[in-house]
């Protein structure tokens, strides 16, 4: 009898196993390890590629499981999840449309459209109705037809825009995933059987569902619904400017484009940001405030703006000035270190508080301070004689990640202060059963930036990422609510610019390279935009032109 030699890893340790027999399905490996796993086995991987745990192996290798404390493996648990919900929703309410929209409250939220208000007992219902599914461990079987069977399919299913929009995939083949008479399209992979989905929870929230999947340090009990009002009201308010537009999904903005009427909508983009910027002006003016932070995860455009804020605070006879949180760095071998035993130099004791703190209440009181420098090459904090003193019309300007942190001003009043978040705040799905996240967006924004201006591959700005996003979920994600005001800094049409130069540099990177999954992905639903060629009408002070070229605010 033939037997496979495998090594298995998973995020509890690594197995050695011998199999009498020619063939084994992934998922039948996952049975004997999954206890051992931090979260909950999704995927697997092999010879860089991802398998669901249906494939089945033929041969000696080496295989790495993903689970729910992996961004992928939380990808797939999620997507099944989703699909379940929806199926739930669909078998509870009459001619309901599902829509999974976007990350919020610690969760994913999510909206039913019917002709009834979504009640406490209504989610109580599709809860106990996803657990019947769940536990029945239905199959959820995968077929690959042709894109003229799926639009065939689609069509008869009334959905009518996701049979549209598979006319830009640019494979013929078309996967979709069927599940006890439902059938749906997910652009990525799915669990075997519903009975893979251990823990979750639903709570109302804002009208609509927010969907919890598990705890990254407990995957027996699912998260805790964490409200975020202000978030809420940002997403709320980007549906409405995409409404204002005409632009609900990616089709509707493809045939926008492809009709060439893309430059008002490029100009009425421009002009929302325009207006938040001036009523944000108009705010620090009114208020009198002192001093305005601004915080942002990585590649949200946060250059762009302050410098746009500063045009309009000068319009409202403001004159501000800007201050470097750098040059309040303390001296290297202060620095604290990381879990690694490396300079952490995002913690915010990595800045001299007390001489920050002192000097911010002296400028405020009217007195004078010398000005510092951190000198990057020695590691050192140093004064060249500059001075500074301010006026009452002359706010300033903080940026940097710990923005909002209220460590960062403690001996400022919090009537001086103004707290600004900002984040690329994506406003259109790729159909309503499939969200484009906001970190995509922002990784391929700092994608076509690195290559254009700081000469770094694709392969470095995706490596990185993790650690930047590790960063932004310790330092400026719990603190985002903290804000005054969020300003979204997304442009509806921005992907479809982007497409043009992200799509290269990511056709570059092999099977052999150990981030090609990424790319792979990024590639995949990157491929469902039209490309928007023509950026003549995007404005050199445009927070887009930061990442593209062609700023007149940025160097």
């Amino acid at each position: 009898m033939s037997s496979l030699k495998l090594d298995l890893k998973t995020s509890g340790g690594e197995y050695s196993i011998d199999i009498k027999a020619s063939s084994v399905r992934l998922e039948d490996l996952v049975k004997d390890i999954q206890n051992d796993a931090k979260g909950y086995i999704s995927l697997g991987v092999i010879d860089n590629k991802l398998r669901e745990l249906s494939y089945e192996v033929s041969s000696d290798c080496k295989i790495r499981f993903l689970d729910t404390t992996n961004t992928d493996g939380l990808r797939v648990y999620g997507r099944t999840t989703s699909f379940i919900f929806v199926m739930a929703c669909k078998e509870l309410f009459e001619n309901v449309r599902v829509t999974v929209e976007h990350s919020l409250a610690n969760g994913i939220y999510c909206e039913l459209h019917m002709d009834k208000i979504l009640e406490e007992k209504d989610v109580e219902a599709i809860k106990n109705k996803m657990n019947e599914i769940i536990n029945n461990n239905y199959d959820i079987e995968k077929i690959t037809i042709t894109k003229e069977e799926a639009e065939d399919i689609f069509n008869k299913e009334n959905m009518h825009d996701r049979a549209e929009l598979l006319r830009y995939k640019e494979y013929d083949d078309v996967k979709l995933y069927k599940c006890r008479g439902h059938i749906d399209h997910f652009y990525g992979y799915m669990l075997p059987s519903t009975g893979y989905i251990k823990v979750f929870d639903l709570k109302l929230y804002k009208g609509g569902v927010v969907l919890l999947g598990p705890r990254d340090d407990d995957k027996s009990r699912p998260k805790d619904l964490k409200p975020q009002e202000k978030l809420a009201n940002i997403y709320n308010e980007a549906e409405q400017w995409s409404n204002l537009m005409g632009i609900d999904n990616v089709l509707s903005l493809n045939e926008l484009i492809e009709n060439g009427n893309y430059g008002d909508m490029i100009r009425t983009v421009e002009a929302l940001h325009e207006k938040k910027l001036s009523q944000i002006a108009d705010t620090v003016k009114e208020n009198g405030k002192r001093i305005i932070l601004i915080a942002a995860p990585s590649s949200s455009g946060k250059t762009s703006f302050a410098h746009r804020l500063s045009i309009h605070l000068r319009v409202n006879h403001l004159k501000p000035v800007s201050i470097s949180l750098d040059d309040y760095f303390v001296d290297r071998e202060d620095t604290p270190l990381d879990e690694f035993g490396n300079y952490d130099f995002e913690s915010i004791y990595a800045i001299d508080l007390e001489t920050f703190n002192s000097d911010l209440k002296k400028l405020l009181d009217g007195e004078e301070i010398k000005v510092p420098k951190f000198n990057f090459k020695t590691g050192k904090r140093e004064y060249s004689g500059k001075t500074l003193k301010i006026s009452s019309d002359q706010p300033i300007i903080l940026e940097g990640i710990h923005g909002l942190n209220p460590m960062l001003t403690s001996s400022i009043p919090d009537e001086d202060k103004f707290k600004i978040y900002i984040s690329a705040l994506t406003q259109i799905n790729l159909d309503d059963h499939n969200r484009i996240p906001t970190t995509d967006l922002r990784l391929i924004r700092r994608m076509v930036r690195d290559f254009n201006f700081r000469g770094y591959s694709a392969e470095r700005t995706i490596t990185q990422w993790e650690s930047v996003r590790r960063g932004e979920r310790k330092n400026i994600f719990p603190y985002q609510e903290e804000a005054d005001i969020i300003f979204n800094s997304a442009c509806v049409y921005e992907l479809s610019v982007l497409k043009y130069y992200a799509k290269p540099l990511l056709e570059e990177i092999d099977q052999t390279n150990p981030i090609y999954i990424e790319a792979n992905r990024l590639l995949k639903f990157l491929q469902y935009f039209v490309e928007l060629k023509d950026i003549s009408d995007i404005p050199p002070t445009s927070i887009l032109r930061e990442f593209i070229g062609g700023s007149k605010i940025v160097d």
